[in-house]
């Protein structure tokens, strides 16, 4: 009786307060990680001079996806395509500074969806544009549709940017700078960003709500700022990078040529210090890791790994000096590849690697498909979840990037398809077409154009049917997405420039 009685004394209590019994939930959580600028330059993806323990080991209790790449080359297109299952050609944003109502007022991104299914949807750090370094700190071009509730983290990086070395004097977030920092790892933006992720998941394995919990890295991103202890972890002796001769220019069509010459401060880089450079992103490379790492432990810590897909992807590649280029906004592989690592409850096909091509625009699909959730009509990606399964299904045949290239005043059009093999690229300047062709059997850096060799047309011509019939797709109008506006200008803010110190 008197344990009755006290059961019953409770059920009052928790009448009278409103409080609930905390009760862990059946269905499916969403994990989304993403970095900035990162390129398939991880040791999970072969690469031997990378440190990223984390990385690795969330692709072996996982599913990576070897051939996956963006719909554009470039930070703000990129994360709007993903958050939208849309290509740029439906979206209308094919520029940095731009919102995504801008364009497509009327989308249901992926985490508003999230949030119309009763998820709570929780943003911390970059996940739409932000000017990076400059809007650390700030919410960026944001989307407050987007999600419940918000966190800018603001770090040491943000603070210490007067020490930062670089290749001008005054420096911006696109010129290639870099520092070893003093301090720990959670003085850092992304070190803050990582216990601000921590904490919500404590909070969430406390109450059983359902999330999508999205944590976006400010890293690698220039400027490549990590504590000194990473840098440590790498001698500059140790790395190559590539040299690139203006005659191999004359072999690739004028808007591939400017695309890789677009930065000249960037162009012929001393050998010793490119070298400085790549060892500082690989250092700062090694850092996002860390902060990766350190989130993994406490969603499995707290039990949370057990009913939460984790996905782990950047927003484009980036050259290392590849073709003679720093950065992206090119349509050969090291721009538009990018990691995909899917790992989590249902993911059978683990420590398994995916060659086929698939696309980030697939991410909003797939997400939908693991939390049996129906996505909206206009999202045009496909899901991926075959591959949970059989790391050799048959999703795709091709994925699809474009790129435009500003020459003069004047704007050339790309489009470029990848398949296991081959990738054909295809530009338009002024009316006339002109082609990249590469065969990665054996040519994997992509340094012979054969879109003119006689031996190769068949091949070309069967590539460009894929090629036009992709683009005819990536422009349909999407079935229910409402409106969509040409022309949107971008919102530009003062440009502000970080001096190095003297």
């Amino acid at each position: 009786m008197k344990l009755l009685k006290f059961i019953f004394l409770i059920l009052i209590f928790l009448s009278i307060t409103g409080s609930k019994p905390i009760r862990q939930s059946n269905k499916m959580n969403v994990l989304f990680i993403i970095a900035d600028d990162l390129n398939c330059a991880l040791g999970a993806y072969g690469d031997p001079l990378a440190i990223t323990p984390n990385i690795d080991r969330l692709a072996k209790e996982g599913l990576l996806f070897d051939n996956t790449h963006v719909q554009y080359p470039l930070c703000g297109p990129s994360r709007v395509s993903l958050m939208t299952g849309l290509y740029p050609d439906q979206t209308k944003s094919k520029k940095l500074r731009l919102y995504v109502r801008q364009t497509i007022p009327n989308v249901i991104t992926l985490g508003q969806k999230f949030r119309m299914e009763n998820y709570h949807s929780v943003r911390v750090g970059k996940i739409y544009h932000y000017h990076n370094p400059r809007d650390i700190g700030t919410a960026g071009h944001d989307d407050s549709y987007t999600w419940d509730r918000t966190v800018n983290p603001y770090g040491r990086d943000k603070i210490e940017e007067y020490k930062l070395k670089g290749l001008k004097p005054k420096l911006d977030g696109g010129t290639l700078s870099w520092l070893e920092a003093e301090g720990a790892d959670e003085e850092q933006t992304d070190g803050i960003g990582a216990t601000e992720t921590i904490d919500f998941l404590d909070e969430f394995s406390e109450s059983g709500e359902n999330f999508f919990l999205a944590f976006g890295l400010y890293r690698p991103h220039v400027p490549f700022v990590a504590p000194k202890k990473y840098f440590d972890l790498y001698d500059a002796t140790d790395f190559t990078v590539p040299q690139s001769t203006d005659g191999y220019l004359n072999t690739i069509p004028e808007p591939a040529a400017i695309s890789v010459r677009r930065k000249k401060e960037q162009v012929a880089i001393d050998p010793d210090l490119a070298k400085e450079i790549k060892r500082a992103y690989y250092a700062t490379t090694s850092f996002m890791d860390a902060q990766i790492g350190r989130v993994l432990d406490k969603l499995k810590a707290t039990g949370l790994d057990k009913n939460t897909i984790v996905v782990f992807t950047s927003d484009h590649g980036y050259h290392l000096g590849e073709h003679g280029h720093w950065q992206k906004q090119t349509l050969f592989e090291d721009a538009t590849r990018v990691p995909l690592i899917i790992s989590g409850p249902g993911v059978t096909t683990t420590n398994e690697v995916v060659k086929a091509p698939v696309e980030l625009v697939d991410l909003y699909p797939t997400i939908m498909d693991v939390v049996d959730l129906k996505p909206p009509s206009f999202v045009s990606g496909k899901s991926l979840v075959p591959y949970f399964t059989n790391s050799k299904a048959a999703v795709r045949s091709s994925a699809l990037t474009e790129l435009q290239v500003n020459i003069g005043n004047k704007k050339a059009q790309g489009y470029g398809i990848q398949t296991k093999r081959y990738r054909l690229n295809q530009w338009r300047f002024k009316g006339v077409y002109s082609y990249e062709l590469y065969d990665h059997k054996f040519d994997k850096s992509e340094l012979k154009n054969l879109a003119d060799k006689p031996e190769y047309s068949s091949i070309k011509d069967s590539l460009l049917t894929v090629l036009e019939s992709r683009i005819a797709e990536a422009n349909r109008v999407p079935l229910g997405l409402g409106k969509q506006i040409n022309g949107a200008m971008p919102t530009f803010e003062p440009k502000r420039f970080f001096s190095q110190p003297k």
